[in-house]
């Protein structure tokens, strides 16, 4: 492994959509300069200004090109465009010794990329944002108490639920605060994980959604993509033995009546028509300025230990956004911003790095965010 560029105290952010907000502000506290890049610098100057960090940031024309020229060793690249278009960008950060961030999964061209990245001495960090990112957060210090508390052998059940739904509920039960594109596809995306013990895999998410009850309010769960490597990405014992573990989805009660006519889309699976609908509810159901949205990510662990002893613990992170700023764009950019502020003080090693991958970082990553008013509750019963 090469020696990590040092940081130069440059941040290039990529994109400035529906998940940009005061994580950009907080790092143009920190960082020597930042530089918005969007579609054009009239459109990147207009959200600089919505977000009352004119003079604070650069505005600039988004290009590979454009952006390659600029680039200088030890930048830091913060991308907010769609996961398929991060290869790209971490391509050329290889190439110029930028260093690279992003609140999305790891996918198959982002993992073709570490070598290089390595051997060019960047950081590549990603899952850093809500879900991933804030979830990992909580489960990691979830595990780490549990096991202090009760050993190495027992049995566990884990899951994890996220979602951004209506402060307001309406008829439909949601209002699109990302790509409905994104939502379908999630959707028709088979899930595994774990139930009763078994591995599990649900072709059609939605047919196996369940209510669960979150502080006293009940929402509709369904397990979302493969959850069944994160119990290792999480670090649970191997003397464990799993009854249930889930990563999914959370709705608002009532929305798997609502999205009845969607489902039977769906199925159909005409990837033509599917498109047409994305864009009509996204006109019919966007999230506008008059909207406030909500965020609720809500993280469980209970474990029985050899001898009949049992502890349970659970993260709740429950926001509702205002009119400076949507609870989704707060949930996304500050652990986003957090985990920059850490490249620029030169604390991670050179190659691929998720949010958290040691209890100690989650402590301290949720500490830090709680200090900067990121509000969320831990509950622990033994």
């Amino acid at each position: 492994m090469s020696d990590v560029v040092r940081a130069s105290g440059t941040v290039h952010w990529i994109g400035a959509g529906l998940s940009t907000g005061s994580g950009l502000a907080l790092l143009c506290d920190t960082a020597e300069r930042v530089r918005l890049w969007h579609r054009t610098e009239e459109r990147a100057a207009q959200a600089l200004d919505h977000l009352g960090l004119t003079g604070r940031a650069e505005p600039r024309t988004f290009g590979l090109a454009a952006l390659t020229a600029e680039l200088a060793p030890g930048d830091v690249v913060v991308s907010m465009l769609p996961a398929p278009e991060h290869a790209a960008l971490l391509a050329v950060c290889a190439r110029r010794r930028a260093h690279f961030a992003c609140s999305s999964y790891v996918s198959d061209a982002v993992l073709e990329q570490v070598p290089a990245a390595e051997k060019a001495g960047i950081v590549v960090l990603t899952e850093a944002g809500l879900d991933p990112g804030i979830d990992h957060l909580f489960a990691h210090s979830l595990v780490a108490r549990a096991r202090e508390a009760i050993g190495d052998e027992a049995s566990y059940s884990l899951t994890s639920y996220c979602g951004g739904v209506p402060a307001v509920p309406n008829d439909f039960r949601y209002r699109f605060s990302w790509a409905p594109a994104g939502v379908l596809g999630a959707l028709r995306s088979p899930a595994r994980y774990l139930e009763d013990g078994e591995e599990t895999t649900a072709e059609r998410p939605w047919e196996v959604t369940r209510p669960h009850v979150v502080d006293g309010e009940t929402f509709e769960v369904y397990p979302n993509r493969d959850s069944v490597p994160f119990i290792e990405q999480y670090g649970l014992p191997t003397g464990w033995r799993p009854r249930t573990f889930v990563r999914g989805t959370l709705r608002l009660e009532g929305w798997l009546r609502a999205w009845d006519a969607v489902f039977e889309e769906l199925k159909a699976g005409d990837d033509t028509r599917i498109a047409a609908l994305a864009r009509e509810l996204a006109a019919t159901y966007p999230t506008t300025d008059a909207d406030h949205d909500r965020v609720v990510l809500a993280v469980s662990l209970d474990v029985s230990g050899a001898k009949g002893e049992t502890w349970s613990g659970s993260y709740l992170l429950d926001l509702v956004g205002d009119e400076e700023e949507s609870a989704m764009a707060r949930c996304v950019s500050r652990p986003l911003s957090l985990a920059v502020r850490h490249i620029l003080s030169d604390d991670l090693p050179s190659g691929l790095n998720r949010a958290a991958e040691t209890a100690e970082r989650s402590r301290e990553w949720l500490s830090e965010l709680a200090g900067e008013g990121l509000e969320f509750t831990l509950r622990v019963d033994q």
